[in-house]
């Protein structure tokens, strides 16, 4: 049964390593699925949005829309994205029926993301060059009611997956 697997999660948290991971999982598994990374859809997609607030809704919204269209597909869409605040995730939710909106809430300290820094934001962030960093200087909402709360400081890759693959 195809879903909308959503990876939300601080910056460096690990969203879209795991979110790859279950992709390559599906595909040698034989099942369609497509990875939705929130930073490749802003170098197209969603290229004109910004980050304020309303821009940031207007991302979630439009990516959930494609996710629900490769669900109707028989696709498995699998979502790697900050989306910070809890309405929009809600409202993402609200366009899949019961049980075919799977949030996995990757819940890695923000001490951990600093100490990852892989894209150098927090550094930026941390210089004064780099505003408006969900979970640093703007807010970063976590999940009340994820599906799945996974801490990548604890959890590797493939424990992470065989817990992802027992919610199917």
């Amino acid at each position: 049964m195809p879903r909308c697997y959503w990876f939300t999660g601080l910056p460096g948290a690990g969203k879209t390593t795991l979110a790859t991971a279950l992709h390559v999982h599906f595909t040698a598994a034989r099942q369609p699925s497509l990875l939705l990374d929130a930073d490749a859809l802003r170098a197209g997609l969603n290229r004109d949005l910004g980050f304020s607030r309303d821009d940031r809704q207007e991302n979630v919204r439009r990516i959930a829309e494609v996710a629900k269209v490769l669900v109707a597909n028989n696709m498995n869409a699998i979502v790697a994205s900050i989306s910070p605040y809890s309405e929009d995730r809600l409202a993402a939710r609200a366009l899949f029926a019961e049980g075919d909106f799977i949030e996995i809430f990757v819940s890695t300290s923000i001490d951990t993301c600093v100490a990852r820094d892989p894209k150098g934001l927090y550094a930026l962030a941390r210089a004064g060059k780099l505003r408006g960093l969900s979970g640093w200087d703007d807010p970063y909402q976590p999940p009340l009611a994820a599906e799945l709360v996974i801490d990548t400081a604890t959890c590797d890759v493939a424990a992470a997956l065989r817990r992802i693959a027992d919610l199917s």
